[in-house]
């Protein structure tokens, strides 16, 4: 049995910063841990099932991407969703293994790709066991270096679960999230192995998220400057949360006409950057801020809110009939909204009780301006280098990434405020919300926050970077006059650093605490060849960053 109820590390405000034990800090149970930890497993099973019998099916792939997705902070909290998720892994290894066209060439595989279960119950007892926790491995640095592999492939599944949606795929992505999944099967790689195929992961990482800026940008169009407003109409409304633009597509079709407007949250907000959905007059602005504060934002909105991916907080009783999830996203007694064969989802139910809903609370008023991802600004090159050249910003900084409920991160706004006026922030993904809204002004017309969109598009302030890089001709990414600054909370932010560390970006502040998986060992070579920091205190990192 576990040494404890559960245990997790994976987000970065695991308990006490070293691992949740008894419950979630996300709210998730242990008993939904731990079958979350034997979903992993199983995916892990399958992976060395395809790889050791030689059998290939479009299938396993897709199953591994929207299964590891399913375990991600904040996605699933249904232990009847992952139950039978188990069993669809358990049924592709078999299908698999039966349809080897290499049959006895695995060798010896391991548990993960040989056990079995006849019963929900047997389920569960294999959920309780050491073997299928992370703290199975025994090894601190070993186990660190295979959950950071781990974590870092969930993210580029989160990324590429969301270009499949759209009719984008890559299968060399896919060979390496098996290969991956493999190794941290693998007792006889060494430290250095592992560390190598870390540092691989950050590769596959960028292709992922190009593979998803290519699938967003040609089925939406490129991103545009755009002032969003963040009041409210008074027409009953649908609120939309997560990122799956497909999703929000389908949403606005079938409003059209009802009477019933649509508002983005969190991060959905990008969605209102992209030409495809302004043709949308019910497409009114965007409601609220981060994903932590839905329980007050949710309860003010009135009407329904639909929860495309992950980022769900367990719903107050008081609106839980008003959630309905899409996808791989599951709490109990939430509605879903199935998808059929083609993709296609029906949210008249959704549609028709917002009907029946009262307007939204007006939380605030006033707009917010977005839409700086990598093909806008670079349309801006030229005004961007000239106010470089001239003194006029001294320094971009990246403060990208995701933000998260604990008071710790009330550092990033501090940091932002007290950045010098000739400073330009560079944001993507939910950390922006922390300082989006501060009114710091521009210079020269060029705005201080720079929102490029959703956590998956840091690819942009990658591209915007490697071009300035050229611009400057230099040889070192280093060498521009950018700094790094940023927040992680779940696994897609680990792919993302993995992703800059590919790059070559070195000396990256990250916090506001370093990752509890990373062993001191492991940290220690993250500070040594990256130059990876925590935070410190707001003057101090200024003096870093933006004066040295």
């Amino acid at each position: 049995m576990r040494p404890s109820k559960m245990f997790c590390y994976q987000c970065q405000e695991t308990a006490k910063n070293t691992g949740c034990t008894i419950i979630g800090v996300c709210g998730k149970k242990d008993n939904v841990a731990n079958l979350q930890d034997l979903l992993v497993y199983t995916v892990k099973g399958l992976a060395v099932v395809r790889e050791n019998l030689g059998y290939s099916n479009d299938k396993t792939d897709r199953y591994i991407v929207d299964a590891l997705f399913t375990t991600i902070t904040n996605v699933n909290f249904d232990d009847k969703d992952i139950i039978e998720k188990i069993k669809e892994g358990l049924a592709l290894r078999e299908e698999a293994a039966s349809k080897s066209t290499c049959p006895g060439c695995g060798g010896d595989l391991p548990d993960c790709a040989t056990w079995t279960a006849d019963s929900d119950d047997e389920i569960i007892k294999k959920a309780n066991s050491l073997e299928v926790s992370v703290l199975a491995t025994e090894n601190e640095d070993v186990r660190s270096l295979r959950e950071l592999l781990t974590y870092g492939v969930k993210g580029i599944a989160a990324y590429l679960h969301h270009a499949m949606v759209l009719g984008y795929d890559n299968k060399d992505i896919h060979k390496f999230i098996r290969k991956a999944l493999v190794a941290t099967t693998d007792d006889s790689l060494s430290a250095d192995e592992l560390t190598a195929l870390v540092l691989e992961c950050g590769k596959y990482a960028v292709d992922t998220m190009a593979l998803l800026d290519k699938a967003n940008t040609e089925t939406y169009g490129h991103p545009e400057i755009t002032e969003v407003d963040i009041g409210v109409r008074n027409n009953p409304g649908i609120l939309i949360s997560g990122h799956d633009l497909k999703d929000l597509e389908q949403l606005l079709e079938q409003t059209k006409g009802t009477g019933v407007d649509v508002y983005t949250h969190s991060e959905m907000l990008p969605a209102h950057y992209y030409p495809a959905f302004k043709k949308y007059d019910h497409f009114v602005g965007n409601y609220g801020g981060s994903w932590w504060r839905q329980k007050e934002e949710f309860e003010a909105f009135n009407g329904p809110i639909v929860m495309t991916t992950n980022c769900l907080v367990p719903p107050a009783e008081s609106y839980k009939d008003r959630i309905y999830t899409t996808g791989v996203v599951g709490f109990p007694g939430l509605k879903r909204i199935p998808e059929d064969e083609n993709g296609n989802k029906d949210f008249s139910e959704v549609i028709e009780q917002a009907k029946k809903c009262a307007p939204p609370k007006q939380l605030e008023t006033g707009k917010i301006v977005g839409g700086f991802a990598h093909n806008q600004v670079l349309a801006l090159a030229d005004k961007v280098v000239e106010a470089v050249k001239s003194g006029a910003i001294r320094k971009f900084v990246v403060m990208a990434g995701c933000d998260g409920r604990h008071p710790s991160r009330e550092y990033y706004t501090e940091f932002a405020k007290k950045l010098p006026n000739d400073t330009v922030i560079l944001t993507a993904g939910c950390a922006k919300y922390r300082y989006n809204k501060l009114g710091l002004g521009d210079i020269g017309g060029i705005p201080r926050v720079l929102d490029a969109g959703q956590c998956n598009d840091c690819y942009s302030l990658a591209v915007i970077a490697l071009k300035l890089k050229e611009v400057f001709e230099l040889d070192d990414i280093n060498d521009l006059p950018i700094a790094f600054n940023v927040a992680w909370y779940e696994q897609k932010a680990v792919a993302v650093l993995l992703a800059l560390l590919y790059l070559g970006v070195k000396d990256i502040v990250l916090g506001p605490t370093l990752p509890a998986f990373l062993s001191p060992n492991v940290a220690k070579v993250l500070v040594e060849k990256f130059g990876i920091s925590g935070i410190t205190t707001v003057d101090e990192d200024i003096e870093r960053l933006i004066n040295k």
